[in-house]
């Protein structure tokens, strides 16, 4: 009897090893890994290390400011925003002062709450976790349920976009979730959010490019329909726009308004779908094959410049009786000439634009494109609510704007800018429960947020997670008004260039007022005088 133990012993702890040590040691005959066929055994250690690296860095030893394309302490104010409700900090911001930056310029008086121009008097159904405990390896929390306000803006103060619509679209909030398509994300988070965005109020949710989903119009939160160059849920079976498929989503209350897609910030050559997330029910939705990569081309076949986008625009603002805005990345001034030039000519105005700067990018894309191409918000947004101005049209046109706009600073310089409203796919994402696993692309997101795959998205309960999207759009809302009145205003609807400064690497300080002051409207003049000679 001893004798077989030993045996067994002997088998499990120096035959097993002594196999495993083999089998690498053939293994690291392969020829694709030079580094494992020279060193067979510390080879496997260094790529196992290697893999392990970035998660290492991102949990571990990543400094809290330092961290791409979200810091840790970015990540952590969405996180407790969304689950209690609070961005509170102690001992000091970790802000690097020394550094270049824009910062907001506050009141030497201030208003008090009672002076804010807000709508506050209903309060309604909410809930958010409390600790109830936290030790050194355990926290106990529960989720509770409250009343709260939800700091939306009075009716005078709403955004209207499209106000010569048959439909226009008013909002009470200047903050929603930006374009992440079905496909990409999966069933659960698009019910999570649009549940979040409709007990909120005042936000909304943009479908992205891929289609309209069943779970896009459950909630019944506001909709954003894009119709990207791929036409996905807007084609016909050979792959041409459809108006009719266009009317029938006209038709439907909870879409708000359309948004034809140009640019976005980190894919500018059109979205990536890998094949594993294709199901059978995004396949059906986008009118594709199941289980292939998805590749949008990179423009609307059939509009080759400025004059047949807004005859196109025209045509579905007459037949669908609702907003229809596009989206764009800037590139440089001259784009932006030739589009507005073409507004003022033929006097047909896109509802609204929305501006996506290169830092934007929730979805797969490539690494060149992502760290070169297009501009970054601010500068975009100044140059394109500049240009609204110098062509006399930005009373037509709202103009919304994204990228990496996840808390109420941020918006705030945005809306100062001169954007009506902000979008954030990312920051609803981390609300939703996204831990930054950059995974997205797979369809194995642990968090169940960009995967399609049932076992996945278990992992995501919407009943759950409406609670933290809805936590985190009042959060941002009462933060915006917060910084408003420190800066003596009663709304963020008033925020302009006047209320930023930007702070230099040798300590000069200008307000934006001063370095983009606002143009006046010269081609306007131009064009009125014009007329008159004609």
């Amino acid at each position: 009897m001893l004798s077989t133990i030993l045996i067994i012993l002997l088998i499990v702890f120096i035959g097993g090893p002594l196999c495993f040590f083999l089998w690498l040691r053939n293994l690291a005959k392969k020829p694709q890994h030079s580094i494992i066929r020279a060193y067979p055994y510390f080879g496997w250690i260094r790529y196992v290390l290697e893999m392990m690296g970035p998660k290492l860095r991102q949990y571990w030893f990543d400094d809290d400011n330092g961290a791409r394309p979200f810091s840790r302490s970015d990540y952590l104010g969405i996180v407790f925003s969304a689950k209690y409700r609070t961005d509170l900090i102690s001992f000091g911001s970790k802000r690097d002062f020394e550094q270049p930056g824009y910062y907001i310029a506050n009141s030497l008086f201030p208003l008090l709450a009672e002076e804010l121009k807000v709508e506050n008097q209903e309060k309604v159904h909410a809930a958010k976790y409390r600790i109830d405990h936290e030790g050194l390896f355990t926290r106990r929390e529960q989720l509770v349920e409250d009343q709260i306000s939800r700091w939306l803006f009075p009716e005078e103060d709403s955004i209207v976009v499209g106000p010569e619509r048959k439909e226009p679209w008013r909002l009470k909030g200047p903050f929603g979730a930006s374009a992440t398509s079905y496909g990409s994300v999966g069933e659960n988070f698009i019910l999570a959010t649009g549940s979040g965005c409709q007990m909120a109020g005042g936000s909304w949710l943009n479908t992205g490019e891929g289609g309209i989903a069943p779970e896009h119009l459950h909630s019944g939160a506001d909709v954003v329909a894009q119709i990207g160059p791929g036409l996905f849920g807007f084609r016909d079976h050979e792959g041409n726009f459809s108006l009719e498929e266009f009317r029938q989503k006209a038709g439907q209350p909870a879409i708000k308004a359309f948004e034809l897609k140009f640019g976005q910030g980190a894919k500018i050559q059109g979205g990536h779908l890998e094949g594993a997330k294709v199901t059978a029910k995004v396949a059906s939705i986008r009118k594709v094959k199941e289980g292939q990569t998805i590749i949008s081309p990179n423009r609307f076949s059939f509009l080759r410049n400025a004059d047949d986008t807004l005859m196109f625009i025209k045509r579905l603002q007459d037949v669908g009786g609702k907003p229809v805005g596009i989206k764009i990345v800037v590139g440089g001034q001259s784009q932006l000439d030739d589009l507005f030039t073409a507004i003022r000519r033929l006097q047909i105005y896109p509802d609204f634009i929305t501006v996506d700067g290169s830092e934007g990018g929730s979805g797969a894309t490539y690494k060149a494109m992502a760290d070169t191409m297009g501009l970054p918000l601010y500068p975009a947004l100044i140059a394109a609510v500049d240009k609204a101005h110098e062509y006399g049209v930005r009373s037509k046109i709202r103009i919304f704007a994204s990228g990496k706009l996840i808390s109420a600073d941020k918006i705030a310089i945005a809306l100062a800018l001169g954007a009506d409203a902000v979008n954030s796919a990312r920051g609803f994402m981390i609300a939703g429960g996204c831990i930054m696993a950059l995974q997205c692309h797979t369809g194995k997101c642990p968090a169940g947020v960009t995967t399609t795959d049932p076992k996945h998205q278990e992992a995501l309960v919407p009943e759950e997670k409406k609670w933290r999207v809805m936590n985190y759009i009042i959060n941002v809302r009462q933060g915006l008004f917060a910084l408003a009145a420190a800066c003596g205003l009663d709304s963020p609807r008033k925020f302009t260039r006047d209320h930023i400064v930007f702070k230099t690497a040798d300590g000069q300080v200008k307000r934006l007022s001063e370095l983009f002051p606002l143009p006046d409207s010269t081609v306007e003049s131009q064009w009125h005088k014009s007329e008159e000679r004609d």
